[in-house]
Order: C-alpha cells, then structure tokens, then sequence
C-alpha cells in the first residue's frame, strides 16, 4: 500500500556529443549516455523515479554556451512543470561553464528541479553539493579554456606557414585532403567579376550584369538552407570577393596575409586596380551618405515595401536632394516600387502640409517645430505612382491619403506655344510663394543674410538665391502662374537662371 502512495519521479535524460565524429555508429556515445542514465534511473525506481519518453539529444554541440536546441526544449519544459529531475552522464554534458551554470541552478531551484550526474554523485540542494559542483565546472572550463588555446596555438602556425586550416571555402576554390584546390569554372567567375569591376566602376551596374550573365553566389553542400548559397549577388558578398587576398595566394590570421600553398586565381596588378577603385568609390559613398537633416529617414517605402533612404546629388555646385529605394541603391532596379527615386523636397513638403492640416497648425508656425511635429507624429509614408499614404503614431491605426501624379521624367519638352495648361503648376507655385515669403522675411530684418536664411531652411545659399528670383518675376507672369495659364515656356525646368530685370523683357523673354 505504502508504494503506491509515493509520488511519481519525473525524470527527463539530457545528452551531448561536442563533434560529429562516431555519430554514424549504430551504437554511439548519445546512446551510451543515455542507456547509463537509464540504468541509474531504474536504480531509483523504489523512489518513484521514471524516465520522460521525450529525448533531449545534442549532437555536435559545444557546451562552452546554452544555444543548445535540446537543452532550449529542456528548459521551457522545466518551465512549464513537466520535469522533477534531470540525469545526465556528467557534469560536462549539460554545460562547462561557470556563468551559465550559474544560470541553470537558479532556474532549477525557481521551479523544485533537481540534478543528477550519474558517474559523480552530488545533491544541488545542499551548500556541499554546490561546493562540489562548483569545483568539478571549474576543472570542465579550464579543461575547455586549455584545449581551445591549444587549438588556436595550432592554427596559428599552421597559417604562419601559409596551410588551409578549414573555415568557409571561397569562391574559385575547393577543400580537398585539407587544401585548397583551385576550380577552373568557379575561378572563371571570379576572373569576371574582377574585370567587369573594372570596366564598369560601378557596384550597381556590376550587380545588373551579373545578373544578366546568371552569375550566382558559391554553391555549398550544407543542412542549413541560408548557408547554401546559389543566390543573386548583393554589395556586401561582392564587397567580400572583391578584397579577399586569397584570390593572392594568401591565408589570413590575427589581422596579417601571409603566403599560402594554394595557387592564386589572380595577379597583383589586377588585385591592386581593383583594391584603389575600391578605395575611390568607398570616400564617394561614404561622403553621400552623410546626409543630415533627412525628415523622413526610416520612415520612407515605395510600394513594394522597400526602405527608401536619403541620399544627392551635386551638379553645378548646388545640391539636391532625394530619396531612393534601397533596391535601387543594391542594383535591384526590377524589385524596386513604381516610384523608386523622389526629390526629398517634394516628398517632404508633401508630408509636412498634411501634418500641418491635420494638426489644425497656424500658418506662422516655425519650420523647425513643423519637422519635430511629423516625426513625433509620422509612423510610415508609402509612395504610390497616383497617392501618397501617411500612417499616425502609435499603432499606424490612422492613414492619410494624399492624391497625387508622380513628376514624368526623360520626357521631351513641349514646342513653345501659349497655350495654356489651365490648371496651376505645383511646384512652379510653391517655387513662387516661398520666394515670396523669403524675400518678405529679408526685408523685414528676420534674417540679415542669404545664407542665415538658407541655414534656417536647411538648403544651400546657392538654391535660395536662385528661387528668390521668382519673387521678381513680372506682376503679369506671376498671375498666370497663380492662374495656371501660363505659356508652356514658364515651368521650373525652362525659366532662365538670368532673368532681365526689366518686366517687359522678361515677358518678352518667356512668351508672353
């Protein structure tokens, strides 16, 4: 009657294999480990003990950390109450590390769990036992701390004298009897990418014609799907390839290039030709990419989905500015949205006078406050070809939607004729008003110089002192601007930089 009252034992076997060596055996060190933890527990079977049928193997993992897909199931089970016990073969097998084992005891104790080494007999419930615990990791860890320090002595060496020791293999090569061996068709590939750098001195342009050449990324025999390779490229594996010095006949270890015993794929000049356009194109990006003052920096996406990040341009010493998706930026061009570059002036004037209207602002409101407005209160904006859609903080449960037609570019421009476009031109209007209202805050003394205002505005003196010239356009040109009836021959893109100041040449001058 008294054994039938002792209360079940739950009992869940953790096992642990560092390498993959031995595991084909039929009969290997898991399932010696196990049939040993199995044997101690029948031992305990007077005391309710019983084994879990759920197993908790890790083959070819390291103890050194807990990233651990069995030991992961282990301890949400632990959480979830399903565990008294856990038996392992030793210590070592669970973890040989103090921290995390440090880590382990504490959520057994949290939840009543118990542990069990069965060749070293301890109780984690007592200060003995944890004492002994403690004593044994300290061995596990110095034994793994020394053998770790070992094999790196080993390597090193082995790279001084210029030996393949293992590692992910490169493009162009093959690991054979622990050497690299070049092979002829991927060695091909990397003649081609290297002279077709060159010739195009374009990461963009290079990805487009790799792509169009069906030329992929190395192909790897591996289990882990993302590791298989086989994929278009991207900046950053051409990047890889572009300054690996392997392709030199070097192996590289603690930061130096040492001579290899593998054959090299290329030669010095073309290595070098390659390293300096590198260095060339890297200052160029690097100085477009410091773009301050980006309103909508991380908030931006084209229709389909892609971020669209600051960047500009310079021509003629005035800089322009604009988004572009990042499919375009990584040579992309077919898996960017309908609108894949828009100017950063008109896409945030756009975002600005909606927030504006829906924030009820006053007309007089500063610019800067109007900026700290649609960042607190813009979570995304999606550019579509015929609207623009504005999603709210917090929870984007609020959308704007602004009807509008993207600009049409590499179109040829209309014959001159005074035919009137009947409706006003965005952009030439807003070009007016601004210069207006420039102009008003210079004379009122708001801001001494062009280049205080141009500051305050965030654009270049340059981009100011050529819009200030619409505010003295003609009273006749600026209303039928405002109409939306001027000729053909008055838009941004066709009024001269050097107006005459005499109104009647300027009308003159523009068709009227």
């Amino acid at each position: 009657m008294a054994a039938n009252n002792i209360k079940p034992v739950r009992c869940a076997i953790y096992t642990r294999k560092s390498t993959e060596h031995g595991l084909e055996l039929e009969f290997n060190s898991l399932d010696a480990q196990r049939e040993a933890c199995e044997a101690y527990v029948k031992s305990q079977a007077s005391q309710g003990w019983r084994v879990l049928p759920q197993p908790y193997d890790d083959p070819a993992y390291s103890g050194g950390n807990l990233d651990r897909p069995a030991l992961k199931q282990l301890l949400a089970d632990i959480e979830s109450g399903l565990i008294d016990v856990i038996v392992v073969y030793k210590i070592d097998r669970l973890t040989r590390s103090l921290a995390d084992f440090a880590k382990l005891v504490e959520t057994f104790d949290r939840k009543s769990t118990s542990f069990v080494a069965v060749t070293q007999q301890f109780n984690t419930t007592s200060s003995m036992g944890r004492l002994t615990l403690n004593v044994l990791l300290s061995f596990a860890q110095f034994e793994r701390e020394l053998a770790s320090e070992r094999v790196r002595d080993k390597v090193a060496a082995s790279r001084r004298k210029g030996k393949w020791t293992g590692g992910t293999v490169p493009l162009g090569y093959e690991a054979k009897n622990k050497k690299l061996i070049i092979n002829p068709k991927e060695a091909e590939t990397v003649h081609t990418i290297f002279k077709q750098y060159l010739a195009l001195k374009s990461f963009g342009l290079l990805v487009q014609d790799l792509d169009r050449r069906g030329i992929v990324t190395k192909r790897r025999d591996t289990k882990v799907p993302k590791y298989r390779g086989g994929i278009p490229f991207t900046y950053g594996p051409l990047a890889h390839v572009l300054k690996n010095r392997v392709y030199l006949g070097e192996v590289h270890h603690g930061g130096k290039w040492y001579p290899a015993e593998h054959k090299p794929i290329l030669d010095q000049k073309t290595f070098d030709q390659v390293q300096a356009l590198l260095a060339e194109n890297r200052v160029t990006l690097q100085t477009k990419r410091s773009i301050g003052g980006a309103l909508l920096a991380g908030k931006l996406r084209d229709d389909r989905d892609n971020r669209m990040s600051p960047s500009f341009t310079v021509k003629n010493g005035i800089r322009y500015r604009f988004y572009v998706s990042r499919a375009l930026q990584h040579g992309r061009k077919k898996q960017a949205g309908s609108i894949a570059r828009i100017s950063a002036q008109l896409i945030e004037d756009i975002v600005i006078s909606a927030i504006r209207e829906r924030l009820a602002l006053d007309a007089q409101t500063p610019d800067d406050q109007l900026r700290r407005h649609v960042v607190d209160s813009v979570a995304e904006v999606i550019v579509h070809p015929k609207k623009i859609t504005i999603s709210l903080q917090p929870d984007n449960s609020e959308v704007i939607e602004i009807p509008w037609r993207a600009p049409i570019k590499n179109n040829p421009a209309p014959p001159p004729s005074s035919a009137n476009l009947n409706t006003p031109d965005p952009k030439l209007l807003q070009a007016v008003v601004r210069a207006h209202a420039w102009l008003r805050d210079l004379q009122s003394n708001k801001f001494d110089t062009v280049e205080a205002l141009a500051a305050f505005v965030k654009l270049h003196p340059k981009v100011v002192r050529l819009e200030l010239r619409y505010a003295f356009l003609a009273p006749t040109i600026t209303q039928a601007i405002l109409n939306g009836d001027q000729p053909a021959t008055v838009s941004l893109t066709r009024i001269p930089k050097t107006l005459p100041l005499a109104w009647s040449d300027q009308c003159r001058a523009l068709g009227f």
